[in-house]
């Protein structure tokens, strides 16, 4: 009898259960899609992937407090950090195994579905309702970690100061992926993201060395080359995608139902709107950067000509004498004594 009950209530209630994990660890909205070479499961988007959302908001916690422990706490007790210098080392460290993630898994995903290869393929056959495994669960996780980062200010203790730019750094990611995501434009999503990770990865990373030693700044300089290559390549992407791909789709009726929303967002007018909104904040981006360029190129010039005033100001004892020492008497470099010979008189 005490085997057959736990049998008849996994019998009665194991689907039942099956279904509902199912519901919270994989994609929803499946469909088969007919294709060149047959039938193809796709996905597209629903209130159900609120649901899995939620789940990996859970494991992103777990992942996030596993690195904090077993890495960063680790490294943290070794530098003897500041409590200034010990939270943007959490941060960036965090971000940095994020954004490494992030750009291996986009990497793979655009190469493996053709969209470098194809440039074509981020505007033709618009809308992208429809949606391969691995393209949904990439947007469903990238959403879910961004959420996660809420309850994380609270659990990391951020100061105060902090949390605003935080906020707007949060939401800004937020926006601009459930965007593409919601619009049908996650092949160009996923474009601008991996652009977007990639310079970020190299800027944290460049914090994580200079944290270390501070004498080392040269990833600075390699982030820098970065960033400015991925402005461009945003710029131009925008460009290329709403100035003259999504203008020529051959559907240009707004149909919400199909997840059409071209007329809607990219009319001539509103179309040269996004682009100069696009270019102008960009402009801003790159503005900032120049000067934060130019301040840290102030102050280390700076730095270096008080150094030379310091040595110039030296007093000359402290000066080395030319020559050598040798068993305790100064040579000259030609090997005679430095002292001046009396000359004898005629």
């Amino acid at each position: 009898t005490s085997c057959l009950i736990p049998g008849l209530f996994f019998s009665l209630y194991g689907p039942v259960t099956a279904k509902t994990a199912f519901l919270f660890i994989l994609p929803q909205y499946n469909v088969s899609v007919p294709t060149a070479d047959g039938e193809q499961v796709q996905y597209h988007y629903g209130l159900k992937d609120l649901v899995t959302i939620l789940f990996y908001i859970f494991i992103a916690i777990i992942l996030h407090a596993v690195v904090q422990e077993y890495a960063l706490d680790k490294i943290n007790r070794r530098l003897h950090l500041s409590k200034v210098k010990h939270s943007k080392f959490n941060e960036s460290g965090q971000l940095v195994a994020f954004h490494l993630t992030s750009v291996i898994w986009c990497l793979y995903v655009v190469v493996t579905e053709g969209y470098i290869s194809n440039p074509r393929s981020l505007w033709e056959n618009y809308p992208h309702v429809y949606l391969p495994f691995q393209v949904k669960f990439f947007y469903l996780c990238q959403l879910a970690y961004w959420l996660h980062a809420l309850p994380e200010l609270y659990f990391q203790k951020v100061r105060k100061e902090e949390i605003p730019r935080q906020l707007r750094c949060i939401a800004l990611y937020l926006v601009h992926i459930a965007g593409a995501y919601l619009l049908n434009l996650t092949r160009l999503g996923l474009i601008l993201l991996l652009l977007q990770y990639l310079a970020e990865f190299f800027f944290h990373m460049a914090r994580l060395v200079y944290f270390t030693d501070e004498n080392n700044e040269k990833l600075f300089n390699v982030w820098a080359v970065v960033f400015v290559v991925t402005r461009l390549f945003t710029l131009t992407l925008y460009i290329l995608v709403m100035g003259f791909g999504l203008p020529r789709v051959e559907n240009q009726t707004l149909d919400p139902e199909r997840g059409n929303f071209f007329t809607c967002l990219f009319s001539a007018p509103t179309r040269m709107s996004v682009l100069l909104l696009v270019c102008l904040f960009q402009a801003s981006v790159m503005w900032r950067f120049i000067h934060f360029q130019l301040r840290r190129w102030r102050e280390y010039w700076n730095e270096q000509s008080s150094r030379k005033r310091a040595a110039a100001a030296r007093p000359s004892f402290l000066s080395p004498s030319p020559g050598y020492h040798e068993n305790g008497v100064v040579k000259a470099e030609n090997g005679t004594s430095p002292r001046t010979k009396k000359l004898k008189s005629p």
